[in-house]
């Protein structure tokens, strides 16, 4: 696949609670935007790749879910693949546009993720995670995932009794094994949501925009230690999208040209078997190293990245097995300010999942958007400075002991 991919436009909705919107109108929303962005009318798209994962399960919309969101404003007569990978599915659809243009089946294709999510049905909200591993071993599954964190002892009174997602149970698994192998602490947990938090101040697309220090977030209600609520991605409706092209597309677009963006690497990557600690065979260690290989460069050429933070534990991990610090660093990193806006390799500049939101069938075309917006220059008071190559990673589902897919996407200027 010897061609050029580029992102020619991206539109994104506000994350949030969009109780009086459907699937269809954050669809329209999003894709109209990103049509507009590239300069592109909706009869040149050739190819649409469609994410959602959670429409079934609110709606009984099992099936066909693109061709119905994407007909309702006229989009038709075009292949249309729905895509579902769990909290990765936006970046697979991401991936399997950049693909398509690539291999010439296609010279603009779509890209576009869109889920609602809020309820007011708490256990029918947080039930729409229970398929994201194994379903068939589901305790041995979750008693070999929270064996991570033996060895530390939660404090008492450190476990909400309110309704959760298990998946924090597990992300609390990997925060207790940092701490047994790594020293790192609660408060450097509590800087990376108090930093993401201040970024996500900058961001009127954001579902929060209040800066926390990390005070504040160390006295928020506890999930389940070493996590509290503020270090948690909450639930999230939305959608995102991009415009993929090839050289042939892009000449055919009427948008301005150099605002195109380079795709220089899209690596999808599935998980293997493994000890725990054994995080150099980590399923994103192995993608990124691929993706720096594809892309020529290394990781301290990256200026910018959004990572996968459904917790502040997961950016410290994801940090690390990104090469974007040093093993058991990810904690010190983020204390000392070097992944901060103006820090040395400043991470969620967007305020990340967890303070920008986790629609989970949106969220990594949400990163694409946001560095897509960095790269051109166009991202304001959380503009990181002379940006010109920007990493997204985004994991989804549990196989084993690690997210059961990943996507690494490096992007250029």
């Amino acid at each position: 696949m010897s061609e050029q991919a580029f992102v020619a436009g991206v539109g994104m909705t506000t994350f949030g609670k969009h109780l009086d919107k459907s699937i269809k109108d954050l669809t329209r929303q999003a894709v109209e935007q990103a049509l507009a962005d590239a300069g592109c009318d909706k009869s040149q798209l050739q190819a649409a790749f469609f994410s959602n994962c959670t429409q079934g399960h609110f709606e009984g919309q099992h099936m066909v879910r693109g061709e119905i969101a994407l007909r309702a404003m006229g989009i038709q007569k075009i292949p249309v693949v729905n895509v579902e990978n769990a909290c990765a599915s936006a970046s697979t659809a991401f991936h399997l546009a950049v693909m398509y243009v690539r291999s010439g089946a296609a010279d603009i294709a779509l890209a576009i993720g869109a889920e609602k999510m809020l309820s007011e049905d708490k256990a029918l909200m947080f039930a729409a995670f229970d398929s994201a591993w194994d379903v068939h071993d589901v305790e041995k599954i979750k008693n070999d995932l929270l064996q991570m964190g033996s060895g530390v002892t939660p404090p008492v009174g450190s476990t909400s009794p309110k309704p959760y997602s298990v998946f924090m149970d597990v992300y609390a698994a990997m925060g207790r094994q940092h701490i047994r192998e790594f020293g790192t602490t609660q408060r450097q947990f509590a800087a990376v949501a108090a930093k993401n938090h201040g970024h996500s101040v900058h961001n009127p697309l954001s579902q929060y925009q209040k800066a926390f220090t990390i005070e504040e977030v160390l006295a928020s209600p506890p999930i389940t230690y070493p996590m509290t609520l503020l270090m948690c991605a909450p639930v999230t409706d939305g959608a995102a999208a991009a415009i993929v092209c090839n050289e042939a597309g892009l000449r055919r677009l009427s948008g301005n040209r150099q605002r195109a963006v380079k795709v220089l690497a899209a690596v999808m990557q599935t998980g293997s078997d493994r000890p725990a600690t054994a995080l150099d065979r980590h399923a994103v260690r192995l993608g990124s190293q691929r993706a720096y290989e594809l892309a020529g460069i290394g990781p301290k050429d990256v200026s910018v990245a959004e990572v996968h933070d459904a917790t502040a534990i997961g950016e410290i991990v994801q940090s690390e097995v990104l090469g974007l610090c040093e093993m058991g660093m990810g904690g010190v990193t983020a204390e000392r300010g070097e992944t901060t806006l103006g820090g040395r390799i400043p991470i969620n500049p967007s305020g990340g999942l967890e303070s920008k939101g986790h629609p989970i069938g949106a969220t990594g075309l949400g990163q694409i958007f946001e560095l897509t917006t960095q790269l051109r220059g166009e991202a304001g008071a959380r503009q990181v400075a002379g940006a010109r190559i920007a990493l997204a990673e985004n994991g989804g589902g549990i196989c084993g002991i690690e997210e059961a897919v990943a996507c690494i996407n490096i992007l250029g200027k």
